[in-house]
């Protein structure tokens, strides 16, 4: 396996012709049941293939049970300097429904150990929504974990997984549906709680204080290029190393097994490759970028449409106006962006963002060069 994600790392990285690496993510999964040498092994890899300077941000997904003291100190050691700790709740009950192994005492002891090892770059998950569920003794979860957590919270509403023994229970009826307004209750009122402890929400479902963003997930919502390495992994990057000037949408071979036999043949297992086209990854832009405090800056946008500017495409919609008018949205010098109210309820917006740039790319003016 090891073997396998140095080699498909190293193709990757020279079918992107990328340079320069400014973030690695290990996640999906539990990564921290992966021996160090492992990350070390993937990390110098990538310095190799690429650059992968010394302050680049290197985050561990790791679960409370799979990452005691000593083994956190490994992966530093290895070249992680940010971890990210799937607590997912405070209330053992909970956790059990969820399915995890850790107790709550165990993963504020993993929340400790972490702290003392990477200050200031640990984040936590905390998971909201569940069958059952109150807003009241969740509040009181997140208050408490205020009294044991570092600079980043990452709050994450349950969703039913087909597969999962949660989601078979709820089918029976053997637990009750997940209720969404109560869910909606707790994001409103636990996003209030972070933003009075001094934290930013600086996307739909992160929050930060002391300027403790995730680089990585940065990347995400700004529409960069990422590369994804392993089973079942998606990147988005120009193969521009094989020639190609297409941003592509790629997704590698989901079965361990069979991916590392794709692997051990052909240097990489991508399963499919699916160039994108100019309006595709504009309505990515959209919905990516809108999910962030910041929004998306007309100097960003037109990064990507260099037809069309952000009053082209909404400044004379109605819907839109109608929009900017209930104060859910802000379109002005600076670019469009949800406002504090309209974050919660960015889905919806989108649902008349989406057809008014579809609509507005139809009738954009031909560019030189097209057919009539």
């Amino acid at each position: 396996m090891r073997s396998c994600l140095v080699t498909e790392a190293q193709t990757l990285l020279g079918l992107s012709g990328v340079r320069r690496v400014d973030s690695v993510f290990f996640g999906g999964g539990t990564p921290s049941l992966a021996s160090p040498n492992t990350v070390a092994a993937v990390l110098e890899a990538v310095d190799q293939a690429a650059h992968l300077p010394a302050d680049s941000e290197v985050t561990l997904e790791a679960n409370p049970t799979s990452a005691p003291g000593s083994r956190l100190a490994a992966f530093g050691a290895a070249g992680i300097n940010r971890l990210s700790i799937g607590l997912q709740s405070l209330d053992d009950k909970e956790l059990q429904l969820l399915g995890r192994t850790h107790s709550a005492s165990d993963a504020l002891q993993t929340l400790a150990e972490a702290r003392r090892l990477f200050p200031g770059r640990v984040s936590v998950d905390l998971m909201l929504g569940l069958p059952a569920q109150k807003s009241g003794p969740w509040l009181r979860q997140l208050q408490e974990l205020l009294g044991y957590c570092d600079d980043h919270i990452s709050l994450y509403q349950l969703t039913l997984e087909r597969g999962t023994a949660l989601f078979t229970q709820v089918q029976r009826g053997t637990l009750p549906a997940p209720d969404p307004e109560v869910a909606a209750e707790m994001y409103q009122e636990g996003r209030a709680l972070l933003r009075e402890a001094g934290f930013r929400q600086y996307e739909v479902s992160n929050f930060a204080r002391n300027g403790a963003l995730s680089t990585h997930n940065w990347t995400y919502w700004q529409c960069g290029q990422y590369l994804g390495v392993g089973p079942g992994a998606h990147g988005r990057f120009v193969p521009q190393g094989a020639g190609g000037h297409t941003r592509e949408a790629r997704i590698q071979t989901l079965e361990p097994d069979n991916w590392m036999k794709e692997v051990t043949l052909f240097g990489h297992g991508t399963r499919k490759h699916v160039p994108l086209g100019e309006l595709e990854l504009l309505e990515e832009v959209l919905a990516m970028g809108l999910r962030t405090d910041v929004g998306i800056t007309h100097q960003h946008w037109q990064r990507f449409a260099s037809q069309l500017s952000l009053w082209d495409v909404f400044g004379s919609s109605q819907e839109v106006k109608a929009l900017l008018v209930q104060g859910l949205l802000l379109l002005d010098h600076r670019g469009l962006r949800c406002s504090w109210e309209g974050l919660a309820v960015l889905d919806s917006l989108l649902l008349t963002l989406l057809p008014r740039l579809q609509e507005a790319w139809l009738q954009r003016a031909p560019s030189p060069g097209q057919g009539g």
